[in-house]
């Protein structure tokens, strides 16, 4: 009996002295936007250059081309580099099927659809989450995506409404004040959205005095939203991949700001996008920032990685400050924007900080 409680008791020892010795993982990445018309040899060379400076993953925005997608995991595998698939998602820019269908778009509540009247750029063409057939064409371009071999994820971005308000830094550029929510930047008052919205409240929101205050209407919007990102997790699981976004810096301002309400989706990774120059905030608030989304997820097995805007940063000594910031207040991770951003200092301050770093 004595030898049979000394085997238990070191079982037990050695178990927990394994869990102690796990090597703790850290992942850096990076976003980058592929060009058919360069060679397999430039992407090469430039995997290699991010593998050697330590960086694990890369996430493609191949415009939503699986083709191109298929042609590049490769490469970037052989270079012992995850590939995430990059979509935009409710804004698609040029979108040829989508251009087809004008009451596809997002209308504002002075009236202008995104199909012809933009917000902000021009390049902000904005569907309906509501729409069923835009729903669909969706659906069908994540679903092309995930089917390709060997991504880890299938990664969405703008999936979220047009910016309610721009980030206070960059407000000066578009010379405007949004103190409260302006009719031109308020979305989606489109056929499709209010007549759903109709059938369950049995109120239209464009006869509403004050429909920015409706708390109704603001939450079916925010559900717009996380129906899809809940059924893009369903296509992307089906094929073996993780769903992953990159969102506004932490719930309640991406609320606030562009109603995406991501703490309360079902995703596997979110890439925060906590771009500080963008606020005119101190590189401090990264580690704010990155704490507010870690403590909001807490219970689900919603993991972040900390997206930092390489242009923000005033030197390799920030760059370095910023990972471990992010690092000490709960992400899993680091993601770059972008890979066009990163000069041959900036790498070499990320294979250091790796390696001090020991993972």
């Amino acid at each position: 009996m004595k030898y049979t409680i000394l085997l238990v008791i070191a079982v037990l020892f050695s178990a927990c002295s394994g869990k102690e010795t796990a090597k703790e993982t850290f992942d850096f990445g990076v976003w980058t936007t592929a060009d058919s018309k360069k060679t397999d040899e430039e992407y090469t060379a430039e995997f290699k250059k991010y593998k050697e400076a330590g960086i694990d993953e890369v996430l493609i925005n191949t415009n939503t081309d699986p083709v191109l997608l298929n042609r590049l995991v490769p490469i970037a595998q052989e270079q012992g580099l995850k590939v995430h698939a990059w979509i935009m998602t409710m804004n698609r820019p040029g979108d040829s099927v989508a251009l087809q269908h004008p009451d596809w778009y997002m209308v504002s509540r002075s009236g202008k659809s995104c199909f012809d009247e933009r917000p902000y750029v021009d390049y902000y063409q904005w569907l309906s989450p509501s729409h069923p057939e835009a729903r669909q064409h969706i659906y069908d371009l994540l679903e092309a995506l995930a089917k390709v071999k060997g991504i880890e994820s299938v990664h969405l971005d703008y999936i979220r409404y047009p910016d309610v308000f721009l980030p206070v830094g960059l407000l000066p550029k578009y010379n405007l004040e949004q103190n409260t929510e302006l009719p031109d930047y308020d979305f989606d008052y489109s056929d499709a959205s209010v007549n759903a919205f109709m059938k369950e409240f049995g109120r239209d929101p464009r006869k509403m005095e004050h429909p920015e205050i409706d708390m109704e209407w603001k939450q079916f919007r925010l559900n717009q939203i996380k129906n899809i990102v809940d059924h893009a997790q369903e296509i992307a699981h089906k094929h073996g991949k993780k769903l992953t976004a990159a969102v506004f810096p932490y719930p309640e301002m991406a609320d606030h700001m562009v109603r995406q309400r991501w703490d309360k989706w079902n995703i596997d990774e979110v890439y925060p996008m906590i771009y500080h120059n963008f606020y005119n905030e101190e590189i401090n608030w990264i580690g704010y920032a990155t704490k507010q989304g870690v403590t909001d997820l807490q219970g689900k097995q919603t993991q972040i990685n900390t997206g930092i805007y390489i242009p923000g940063l005033q030197s390799d000594k920030e760059l370095k400050d910023v990972i471990l910031l992010a690092k000490e207040n709960g992400a899993k991770g680091v993601s770059f924007f972008d890979g066009n951003a990163l000069t041959a200092e900036n790498l070499k301050t990320i294979k250091e900080t790796k390696k001090a770093l020991k993972l």
